[in-house]
């Protein structure tokens, strides 16, 4: 299975059923920060949530269509960063993520952005990284400023997060 260093603080896992019960709790502790931003958190609240979650990520990451990582920040679950989609005909891939609120504020998520955007240029030979937010998520955005990433355009009503139409700041990052 997939790990990867990130730094002597950080590491990544590829996802795996063992972590679900630290998902569920990690969800549950940052529930109202998380469903600001995300459409998932009122539909995966159990350990089985997480369960299936996990399996159909596994089943998509063996079928070389994405990858979805648990990030360790000192030996603790903090969050998760994953490439939604890896695309081989566009040589593109979509990078989502997530951070627990006690772990934000320490660069935690531009170092494992760094580290998949490597992952995606040298190992995969992609030529194109693409981070959507939510327009109104200004931590989000700055991750990817961080990360240079230029800002490609505002798409309206992109998504319905549990009720809410956003509209999405999509950033692209173009091997050189």
């Amino acid at each position: 299975m997939f790990s990867s260093t990130v730094d002597n603080e950080i590491k990544l896992a590829l996802i795996e059923k063992s972590f679900a019960p630290l998902y569920v709790e990690l969800a549950k502790e940052n529930y109202t920060a998380l469903e600001r931003w995300l459409a998932w958190p009122p539909h995966c609240k159990s350990e089985q949530d997480f369960v299936s979650f996990i399996q159909k990520s596994l089943h998509d990451y063996a079928d070389n269509k994405s990858m979805v990582c648990a990030v360790w920040f000192n030996e603790k679950l903090v969050g998760n960063v994953s490439f939604n989609t890896i695309n081989h005909d566009l040589k593109k891939v979509d990078i989502g993520y997530w951070l627990a609120e006690s772990a934000q504020g320490k660069g935690i998520m531009t170092r494992v952005c760094k580290k998949l955007i490597n992952i995606a240029f040298s190992e995969l030979n992609m030529h194109k990284i693409e981070i959507s937010a939510a327009s109104g998520n200004l931590a989000s955005r700055a991750v990817c400023e961080r990360l240079g990433m230029t800002l490609e355009g505002i798409v309206t009503n992109s998504e319905n997060l549990n009720g809410r139409i956003v509209d999405h700041a999509v950033y692209g990052l173009h091997r050189t």
